[in-house]
């Protein structure tokens, strides 16, 4: 276990062979752990869990901890293009997938693999939080539910809490057919049977994507490919950023701030 981070609790991220091959998403993400702040040691806890057989033959040459998660009868070895039948399935197979880790008394953290780490996130989560979740668009509260989440990055307790929140958010793909587990859960959050879950939506401020992009660098803990289509043009992006990174982690500590330095765009067609 990592000394930085909380007992019983694992960092998950899952993926296929698309986003797992050399030179792809898996690579820059876990090369942001090597590259981050304090974010080395974590790296103990990750567990990738992989979708398809090469996917995890790949895990396996790379990185410690892997699980196979495979579903009879699906293939997921492509770019699972947003909406499509294959994604769709894929969102849902992941939130049955941790609400089973929630079952069995894990905490985790959810990230995407197309999130880059620069700092230990664990200091700068809420305290008095069962469910924590990034937003695409952060409207200025924590505790505000008109937040516009992001899926892709969640810290969740285990707790019943969260057990029942995890059954019903899954249960809940039935009344929305066609919906993927990220709009089901703006269908769902303001529902009367969540009032009890301790809900927090993390600032953009410090966890941050394409669409609401972090500005101050020495306070930077995770960057998102989000509001950005395609599996090459993330690639393209997610590698400048993390250049920008090494560029800005090469100042002295005491230096930092006084840093003027700014990520560069990504490409236009991530709008």
């Amino acid at each position: 276990r990592g000394s930085s981070i909380p007992s019983k609790t694992v960092i998950l991220t899952t993926l296929n062979s698309a986003w797992a091959g050399p030179g792809s998403i898996l690579d820059l993400f876990l090369e942001s752990f090597r590259a981050g702040n304090g974010t080395q040691q974590l790296m103990d806890n990750l567990v990738i869990v992989s979708l398809d057989h090469k996917a995890h033959q790949r895990c396996r040459e790379i990185h410690r901890h892997c699980y196979a998660m495979a579903t009879p009868g699906v293939n997921f070895t492509g770019d699972a293009f947003f909406m499509t039948e294959e994604y769709l399935l894929m969102m849902w197979r992941r939130i049955d997938f941790l609400a089973s880790v929630l079952r069995h008394g894990f905490d985790f953290v959810f990230t995407d693999a197309d999130i880059l780490w620069f700092r230990n996130p664990f200091p700068h989560f809420h305290d008095d939080a069962d469910f924590q979740i990034a937003c695409d668009t952060y409207l200025g509260s924590a505790s505000d539910r008109h937040n516009i989440p992001n899926g892709g990055f969640v810290y969740a307790r285990s707790n019943h809490r969260t057990l029942h929140f995890y059954k019903y958010w899954y249960n809940s793909k039935d009344r929305f057919p066609g919906k993927h587990d990220q709009d089901v859960f703006n269908e769902i959050k303001f529902d009367p049977f969540l009032d009890g879950l301790r809900m927090r939506f993390l600032d953009t401020a410090y966890f941050g994507g394409f669409c609401q992009p972090v500005k101050d660098l020495n306070v930077a803990i995770t960057m998102h490919a989000n509001c950005c289509v395609g599996l090459q043009t993330k690639v393209h992006d997610l590698r400048n950023v993390l250049d920008d990174w090494k560029r800005f982690a090469k100042f002295p500590m005491e230096e930092r701030s006084g840093v003027s330095f700014d990520w560069r765009s990504p490409r236009v067609r991530c709008r």
